[in-house]
């Protein structure tokens, strides 16, 4: 049976309200080993990294190298203590699946799943993750997750920040809907493939994340999913802290999750889940539910 290990990083350093620190006990709260193991993988709960408040940060924090990059050193020890422990679970033959906590936590991620194999992504997300401290209009590091992992700007400069092998052919982001303006040009310079909710409501859900795990895939040694729970519409989700109106349905974000199933996951995260900012847990249990169905979940 295929192993899955929970792995917490209750951060919100990189967000911009309070209270996503709360998410991965949230998430548990919610029954996540359950539905786990009602998807016929056995989860292991590793427990949260030791994350201080953002009250007890050192106040003479090291600035960014340029630009704007607000709690950076702080963000920089959370995400290399999680790419080691991905890196561990992963040659541990385990399938780690991390809980955050803002979006920051992807660089963690993305490094510790990319050591010793070329990594492919696909990122869910109401926003491109793709500003640096240059260009980032509101400094919160959970808006630069994939800049950093792929080096871009001033985090060229920091090695905990690039992964080492994860490259922008094999990135995909689908369901966007809030793109600051170098965000866009990045995309289009870059070549960066990328899905908006109009391509969704063009050509279904199924045919997009068909043709992102083909390109996420090709020629790598695994695939990342990356779900922020703003991807999907706030009515169904109304635990996060940057809503954005016109996101996936239940049923559709269901659907992707079922065929990222069919490839199987080199590692997973779930991130923006804030339990102050919800109703009745339903974002959390939510969550939970779309976490069994990338794992393989199936009504029959």
């Amino acid at each position: 049976m295929r192993t899955v290990r929970i792995i917490g990083a209750p951060t919100d350093y990189g967000a911009n309200r309070r209270g996503v620190d709360m998410g991965p006990s949230a998430i548990r709260y919610a029954g996540l080993a359950d539905r786990l193991a009602g998807a016929g993988v056995d989860p292991v709960d590793g427990g949260d990294l030791s994350v201080p408040r953002a009250e007890e940060r050192d106040p003479d924090q090291e600035a960014p190298p340029s630009g704007t990059a607000k709690f950076l050193r702080e963000s920089a020890d959370v995400c290399s203590r999680l790419a080691d422990d991905v890196a561990e679970s992963l040659a541990d033959g385990e399938t780690p699946l991390v809980l955050g906590g803002d979006h920051s936590i992807g660089i963690g991620t993305l490094n510790g799943a990319a050591r010793g194999a070329d990594l492919g992504a696909i990122w869910f997300d109401a926003h491109a993750d793709l500003n640096t401290p240059e260009t980032s209009p509101s400094g919160n590091v959970h808006g630069m997750p994939l800049a950093a992992a792929l080096g871009y700007g001033s985090f060229a400069e920091l090695d905990w920040a690039h992964a080492p092998r994860f490259r922008e052919e094999n990135l995909v982001l689908v369901g966007l809907r809030s793109v600051d303006p170098a965000e866009r040009e990045r995309i289009a310079d870059r070549g960066i493939s990328a899905y908006t909710m109009s391509d969704i409501d063009d050509r279904g859900i199924t045919a997009v994340v068909e043709e992102a795990i083909e390109t996420a895939t090709d020629g790598v040694d695994g695939l990342h999913v990356s779900l922020d729970l703003d991807w999907l519409d706030p009515t169904e989700a109304p635990g996060v802290g940057t809503p954005v109106r016109g996101g996936a349905t239940y049923r559709e974000a269901h659907a992707a999750m079922e065929r990222v199933a069919d490839v199987g996951l080199r590692s997973m995260e779930l991130v923006e889940v804030n339990p102050t900012l919800d109703s009745h847990n339903e974002t959390a249990e939510l969550a939970t539910e779309l976490a069994a169905s990338a794992f393989g979940k199936t009504v029959l």
